[in-house]
């Protein structure tokens, strides 16, 4: 009988996940990737006007919360036929980009850094040898002397003998899946405090155009309602003093860890470990043009299949269905995937097994099962960053060659744990690199030109909208049939449940199950390769499920006065 290992809950994610896997000696053989919260936004939605979608999707996580507003008030518009105009769109993609940048950063120093760098190796360290590390891959390291690293060592150390550990409690340090020297665990951990400081900096500017972060309150239906701010010579100034100090950290900190890391983790890369599926789906984001042509989309759109380069497919989303079949939801027949425009959201929970396994053959996840052409689909910075490179955008072409060549590894390298990872820094630079320009373009527009909203008319026939759009953690789409002026059906579906889904009624897993199989432990008590290949998804569960009464099995419903 294999062995079977549960990590329940997958901490220092957004939401509840439960990992479990069965093992063949050292090896994983099979996994299952369970969601355990039903929450329920698209419920709440129906019956209100279309122009508060925004402002209660974006509560549906306290993370993204930007891209669900952006996401569902593009749904509406697309209804509606209309396109917010130059000022409104610049605005928004300042926006979302420092959304974008302080999620990245988030991830990999707050999240999922300590899946790499063994936080007491680094009282081993030698602060001048950490010194030699942090000249290694730029000419400007980040808040980088002998002083600091000393000052870290100490600090990591009293913090450390006061036995009071705090989020560091109860990690696999001493693992021997960790590879980094203490000097590379002592840079890195550094830098992480640093970005707790760093991290201010894109909120403050979501703040001046969204008037506060999380939370933003300022994306109208056809445009943006901050006209004042827009004109203020202060604000802008404000906004692109930040953006060079964001820019700093992730050239002279966030993008040489990165190349820091693959260097001793080169290994594991080349082997295709956690590469898992091989379909990556991006809905592109970030518009260029005013009419929001997709295909002037800075973040560009596009599927690949089985890892193949040389050919971009164009996203049709009538080829997008969700499926239940190992779902807590019910269907008409659960063996057919149902569009979002069609899509259902009636729960049926069942539990797990006695002995709380999952059940192969049962059901096991509050995620749905999204496939494109019915094939599991990869969504997120690799996918996007995959998608670019492979439609020969230059900036992307060139960052991605870079860390490849830096770090002596091939294209095939990209398809692991570690090229997940390193996408999202590499996606981190590119976003950080445009918001100077778009600032820019967006103070010379409003000197000529103040229009900020585009006026419409909500018709009282039935209209239906579709919004894809870029999240940090990938492709979310948002799906609303507007009747009587009133929203009559909504579906969203977000990265995480790409991702995170279970298995379909074909039996194909969903990413982070397919990335774990083949993924050896070198310590089966202390699974760390498990947590480092899901964190490497940056999971955010809260986005892909619902609300319900655990008692009664009814979605709760609530009136509000």
């Amino acid at each position: 009988m294999s062995k079977r290992i549960i990590v329940d809950p997958i901490t220092r994610i957004e939401g509840h996940l439960r990992i479990e896997v069965e093992m063949n000696g050292d090896t994983i053989s099979d996994a299952y990737s369970s969601a355990t919260l039903f929450r329920g936004i698209e419920l709440i939605l129906q019956g209100r006007a279309p122009e508060d979608a925004g402002l209660f999707a974006q509560r549906i996580c306290g993370v993204c919360t930007y891209t669900h507003y952006e996401t569902a008030t593009w749904a509406i518009e697309n209804a509606l036929g209309i396109h917010p105009p130059k000022n409104a769109r610049l605005a928004r993609n300042i926006l979302k980009g420092a959304q974008f940048v302080q999620d990245h950063m988030i991830h990999f120093y707050q999240l999922a850094g300590f899946d790499w760098v063994d936080i007491v190796s680094a009282l081993d360290a030698d602060p001048k040898k950490a010194m030699d590390l942090a000249y290694a891959y730029t000419d400007n390291p980040y808040n980088a002397s002998l002083a600091r690293f000393e000052d870290v060592k100490k600090r990591l150390k009293s913090f450390v003998s006061s036995g009071q550990l705090g989020p560091f409690a109860n990690g696999y340090w001493g693992n021997p899946a960790y590879k980094l020297p203490p000097e590379g665990n002592l840079l890195i951990a550094s830098h992480y405090l640093d970005n707790l400081d760093v991290l201010r900096i894109p909120a403050q500017i979501i703040a001046i155009l969204g008037s506060k972060d999380p939370h933003s309150q300022t994306i109208v239906v056809g445009g943006i309602s901050v006209v004042a701010d827009l004109l203020n010579p202060q604000r802008m100034d404000d906004i692109l003093f930040r953006t060079r100090k964001i820019t700093d950290f992730i050239n002279n900190a966030y993008i040489p860890d990165i190349l820091l890391a693959a260097k001793y983790y080169k290994e594991e890369a080349i082997a295709g470990i956690g590469g898992g599926l091989k379909n990556y789906l991006a809905y592109g984001g970030f518009p260029q043009t005013d009419d929001e042509d997709p295909n002037n989309f800075y973040l560009d759109r596009g599927v690949i299949f089985n890892r193949d380069l040389s050919k971009v497919h164009d996203v049709n989303e009538k080829n997008i269905t969700e499926f239940v079949t190992h779902s807590w939801y019910k269907y008409p027949d659960e063996k057919v995937g149902l569009n979002p425009t069609v899509g259902i959201t009636d729960p049926e929970y069942t539990g797990l097994k006695k002995d709380g396994s999952v059940q192969e053959k049962g059901k096991y996840s509050w995620l749905k099962a999204p496939r494109y052409e019915n094939k599991p689909m990869e969504v997120g910075p690799l996918a996007r960053t995959l998608v670019a490179y492979a439609k020969g955008n230059k900036q992307i072409k060139s960052l991605v060659d870079y860390v490849l060549k830096t770090s002596n590894m091939p294209v095939s390298a990209l398809f692991s744990t570690l090229g997940r990872t390193a996408a999202r820094a590499i996606e981190a630079k590119y976003l950080a690199d445009a918001l100077e320009p778009w600032t820019m373009e967006l103070i010379k527009n409003m000197a000529i030109d103040q229009t900020t909203w585009t006026n419409y008319e909500m018709p009282d026939k039935e209209i239906i909208g579709i919004g894809l759009d870029a999240a940090p953690r990938g492709a979310v789409g948002h799906w609303v049939s507007i009747k009587n002026k009133m929203i009559n059906h909504y579906q969203i579906v977000v990265p995480s449940t790409w991702n995170g889904s279970p298995r379909d009624a074909f039996n194909q897993r969903g990413a982070y199950e397919e990335s774990l199989i083949g993924v050896k432990l070198a310590n089966l008590s202390q699974p760390l390769e498990i947590l480092r290949t899901v964190h490497s998804f940056d999971p955010c569960i809260a986005c892909g499920v619902h609300i319900i009464d655990p008692k009664t099995k009814e979605v709760k419903k609530y009136k509000i006065r």
